[in-house]
């Protein structure tokens, strides 16, 4: 991962997520140096209306103490929440751009989140430094290179009975990246599935993501 999972171009002028991956398997190469820059875009209030990522939170069911890995955290949009909603937990926000780790860890500092810890991973290895619970991937899925092996990896850093989600834009929304570079969810199911997981839930509630749970099998 380049940057490890983020958005795109800010996905053509919508802020997808926040990284940038390996230029094989279909993953869209993206850099996001800067991180102050893309906060403007990665933040933007607009996002929350089709976004909305209270909902996603509520919507993850996370114990008070659970412990979550936002993969291709960027700027920390996502694993702020997560780290409010797991008071007695552990939020690890990975991302494989350094100024993006950076950003994110001045963050949790200045908002007092001391259960929030920027993560610097790499393309091949989200380098989280224990097992967790959730492991949340916000429209980042399409930037990851090899998936499957990456998946398997993160596989390894799950908890018994842990769970991955994957919330990425549909083919059809206008917002995201450009439309070669988006996954179906057929096609994230079956790569899923290669790397040992089986699809347990999906949530229909955002206008242009699809939202599905998977656990090892």
């Amino acid at each position: 991962m380049t940057a490890v999972l983020l958005c795109a171009t800010a996905c053509a002028h919508q802020p997808s997520k926040e990284h940038a991956h390996g230029e094989h398997h279909g993953a869209m190469p993206h850099r996001f140096e800067n991180a102050e820059e893309w906060a403007k875009r990665f933040e933007e209030p607009e996002r929350d209306t089709w976004q909305k990522p209270d909902e996603v939170v509520k919507a993850l069911s996370l114990p008070a103490d659970a412990k979550v890995a936002d993969i291709g955290a960027g700027t920390g949009y996502f694993a702020v929440r997560l780290a409010r909603a797991v008071p007695q937990g552990r939020v690890y926000g990975v991302d494989i751009e350094p100024d993006m780790a950076r950003y994110l860890g001045e963050r949790a500092k200045r908002e007092g989140l001391s259960n929030l810890e920027a993560v610097l991973g790499g393309a091949e290895d989200p380098k989280l430094p224990e097992p967790v619970d959730v492991g949340l991937i916000v429209d980042t899925y399409h930037h990851i290179g090899d998936r499957v092996a990456y998946m398997r990896r993160l596989g390894e850093k799950l908890r018994t009975g842990g769970r991955v989600v994957i919330i990425d834009f549909r083919v059809e929304s206008p917002k995201g990246p450009p439309r070669e570079h988006k996954l179906s969810p057929e096609q994230v199911r079956g790569e899923m599935e290669a790397a040992g997981y089986g699809l347990s839930q999906t949530h229909d509630f955002l206008p242009d993501q699809y939202f599905l749970v998977f656990q090892r099998g």
